[in-house]
């Protein structure tokens, strides 16, 4: 595998009818990394990941998922490859370990019942192995899902949103399973809205309409993006906000809990606009901006592609 490098593709295209929903994408994703996918719902990430590990046939595009040919070793590539989708996709009347096991016998997992002990352990699972899965917490059928995604020792996991309805608890302690599992050697390609997950990732993307729209860690996405931030704190907030986006050089103004961010890039066009609201009893300062701030002022940018 050259320098590492487990997802090299270029150009990755897929189409329904009119709409395009991934647009000539390019990445590369290195062994051990844990590689963040952001975008709003219809950016074509779940369309992107399903392409990569053989679940959609690229309508163009060439290159590496794990040494096998993208396009034409796709079925080579899900040996290898863990999935995660979306949805609890499990049968809810069957217990942990019945599950498992099912999954052991899709993938002709060698030494079965070893490979679903060690994953039921693995994941944190042997207290709860013969609960049936329809019983689980959003927290417990996300371990579930992840320990049926490593059963087969796979090199790529590809997970779709995978904390999606879980409390913040489960997601933190997903996380560091995530971490742990990198350190092994494990790579990762994850989907998520959440921007504490995204600041976790070693790199990110952001797509937006099918198109990539910027990558990198997360100082060179907002370093990129060149925003200038404000933070502003007082009453009636939302009036000011309603106000401020009517103004030249306010590309934003967006409430952050009882604060308001507002942003823009043009630096001196944005003081101006800001200038008349800078009075009591309203307090104002420059901050160093967000990924939050910056994905917003991403997708505010961005063209809608879908075509009725």
């Amino acid at each position: 595998m050259t320098d590492n490098v487990v997802i090299d593709v270029r150009g990755m295209t897929k189409r329904f009818g009119a709409l395009t929903a991934v647009n000539g994408i390019d990445l590369q994703v290195r062994q051990g990394e844990v590689y963040g996918f952001l975008g709003p719902n219809g950016s074509g990430k779940t369309t992107f990941i399903r392409m990569l590990c053989g679940l959609l046939a690229a309508d163009a595009g060439e290159g590496t998922c794990l040494d096998f040919d993208v396009i034409r070793e796709s079925e080579s590539i899900k040996r290898q490859v863990g999935y995660m989708t979306q949805r609890f996709s499990f049968y809810e009347d069957l217990s942990i370990i019945e599950n498992l096991d099912f999954v052991a016998r899709m993938y002709g997992v060698s030494n079965r019942r070893a490979a679903v002990h060690e994953s039921i352990e693995r994941l944190g699972l042997a207290g709860r192995q013969k609960q049936l899965a329809g019983e689980l917490s959003g927290g417990w059928k996300q371990r579930l899902a992840l320990a049926a995604c490593l059963i087969h020792n796979p090199r790529l996991l590809l997970l779709d949103e995978p904390t999606a309805g879980v409390d913040p608890k489960a997601r933190r302690d997903f996380w560091e399973q995530i971490h742990e599992l990198a350190g092994q050697g494990l790579t990762f390609l994850i989907s998520t809205h959440y921007m504490d997950e995204a600041e976790r990732c070693d790199r990110l993307a952001y797509l937006s309409y099918g198109n990539l729209l910027t990558s990198g860690t997360a100082a060179e996405v907002i370093a990129g993006a060149q925003l200038t931030t404000w933070l502003a704190s007082g009453p009636n907030l939302q009036v000011i906000a309603r106000q401020l986006r009517t103004k030249p050089g306010v590309g934003q103004a967006v409430a952050f809990g009882a604060r308001l961010h507002v942003s823009g890039t043009e630096a001196l066009r944005l003081e101006q606009a800001i200038a008349p609201f800078r009075t009591e009893p309203y307090s104002w300062q420059q901050i160093n901006p967000g990924l939050e701030d910056v994905f917003i002022h991403l997708m505010g940018n961005s063209k809608d592609n879908y075509q009725a």
